[in-house]
C-alpha cells in the first residue's frame, strides 16, 4: 500500500488515486473471467500494484495467456518481483508477460476473451480516452469483454473544482462512456466495498458495432455542370 501511496502522490495523473482498489471492486472486475471456457487469453492495463492482476493470477488455468501493459516503471519492478516471478514458478504452465509501455505502444497480439482496465481516465483529455479505448477495442475479440471503472460521481465532484477547460473535459470524457456503453451493451456495477466507492463499466464487443455507426454524409459536389 505504501508504494502505491507514494507513486500515486508522484504522478497522480496516470495513478488516479491515492489508495489501491479494494478486494471487493478486484472481483467485480474480473467477474468475467469464470464465464470463459477452454484456454483463455486476457489483458489487463494499467495494473498499479496489482490487486486485479493478483485475482486475475489465482484463477487462470493451464494454457491460459496472460498479458499485462503498465507504463510505471516502479510499478513493473513490483508486480514481477511480487507476483509474476512466484506464480510462473508455480504455474508454468499459464503463459504470463509484462509489457513496460503506455497501451498505445504496446507490441499485443490479440484477440483477447477479457480485458481488465484499471487506468484514470478523468484524468486524461478525451482524445486520449478515446484513443485508448480505440486501441482496446480492436485487441478484444467479437464477443469478449472489457472492464473499466470509476469512482462514484467523479467527475460531479471535480467540476466545481476546475475551470471551464476542465468542465468541458470532463463532459467529452462523459459522451465517450456513454457512446461505449451505448455500442457494446454496457453494464455498471456499484461496488460500495471499496474507497472511495466505485462504479465498474463492463462493455461486451458487439458483433454489430460497425453497423451502429451513423453513415457519413457526402458531400455535395459544388462544382458547376458545363454547357
Amino acid at each position: 500500500m505504501f508504494r502505491f501511496v507514494r507513486e500515486a502522490f508522484r504522478d497522480i495523473r496516470n495513478t488516479g488515486s491515492v489508495w489501491p482498489s479494494s478486494p471487493a471492486l478486484a472481483k467485480a472486475m474480473t467477474r468475467g473471467l469464470s464465464d470463459l471456457r477452454g484456454s483463455r487469453r486476457v489483458l489487463e492495463v494499467g495494473p498499479g500494484t496489482g490487486p486485479f492482476t493478483e485475482r486475475l493470477l489465482k484463477n487462470l488455468r493451464d494454457g491460459d495467456h496472460f498479458d499485462i501493459v503498465e507504463m510505471n516503471e516502479a510499478f513493473c519492478r513490483d508486480l514481477e518481483k511480487r507476483l509474476l516471478v512466484p506464480h510462473r514458478r508455480k504455474r508454468p504452465g499459464v503463459k504470463v508477460a509484462l509489457h513496460a509501455a503506455a497501451i498505445e505502444k504496446a507490441e499485443l497480439q490479440g484477440p483477447y476473451d477479457l480485458i481488465v482496465c484499471g487506468l484514470p481516465f478523468n484524468n486524461f483529455p478525451p482524445a486520449l480516452v478515446r484513443s485508448i479505448f480505440r486501441r482496446m477495442m480492436s485487441l478484444l475479440r467479437e464477443g469478449g469483454e472489457l472492464a473499466y471503472f470509476e469512482y462514484a460521481g467523479v467527475r460531479t465532484m471535480k467540476a466545481p473544482l476546475v475551470g471551464p477547460s476542465g468542465r468541458k473535459q470532463l463532459k467529452g470524457i462523459a459522451k465517450v462512456n456513454e457512446s461505449l456503453r451505448r455500442k457494446h451493451k454496457g453494464k455498471r456495477e456499484l461496488v460500495l466495498g471499496n474507497l472511495p466507492p466505485a462504479v465498474a463499466t463492463h462493455l461486451r464487443k458487439s458483433k454489430d458495432a460497425a453497423a451502429q455507426r451513423p453513415a457519413r454524409k457526402k458531400k455535395k459536389s459544388r462544382a458547376k455542370s458545363r454547357a
